[in-house]
């Protein structure tokens, strides 16, 4: 082999080299943008995830707001057209077209109604649905400020429906004297 046949042979092995080298290179900096990706993502589904609990819990409190200022029409608003749920109330659960029937049973009848503590338990969302449970103390009180407080459970199921959540399904139960826990 001549000198030139030799430097011919190092040239391709050099430029086999660099390639090799620049497909590493390449190889790693593609790994290193996914992984950059996969971590801003996972970033932005915590955040929406922390947006999401906030617009919840202020929804829910939003819910007994109403109540107590007799809004129906926004109380309605809250609720998905295919809700079913089942009130403490209820002997049978209810769908969207009964679900001011508690308030207006009460109302009728010159109760006010007045919100006490509102305490979440817990909230666990899962892509466009969300679940929501929490304690509230609420009264019915006559016009003389009267009504003996209660405590209830409460569940409510919630659906994203575009930017907005509404509420798909509910329970409700009594909070017993002593409850266990």
């Amino acid at each position: 082999m001549n000198y030139e046949g030799r430097s011919e042979s190092k040239a391709r092995s050099r430029q086999w080299w660099l390639s090799l080298f620049s497909l590493d290179l390449v190889r790693r900096c593609l790994a290193f943008v996914l992984i950059c990706s996969l971590a801003a993502a996972q970033q932005t589904l915590s955040s929406n995830t922390a947006e999401d609990e906030q617009t919840l819990w202020h929804l829910e409190r939003a819910y007994w707001q109403y109540v107590e200022n007799n809004d129906l029409s926004a109380y309605a608003n809250l609720w998905h057209e295919d809700f079913l749920g089942w009130p403490s109330i209820s002997s049978v659960p209810v769908g969207k077209d009964q679900i001011t029937d508690w308030i207006t049973s009460q109302t009728s009848k010159g109760l006010t109604f007045k919100a006490g503590e509102f305490k979440p338990a817990a909230i666990k969302i899962t892509g466009d649905f969300a679940f929501t449970c929490y304690w509230i103390t609420l009264r019915w009180v006559d016009k003389r400020g009267e009504g003996a407080a209660h405590t209830l459970r409460i569940t409510h199921a919630w659906v994203r429906s575009g930017k907005d959540w509404r509420i798909i399904g509910g329970m409700s139960m009594p909070e017993p004297e002593s409850p266990a826990r």
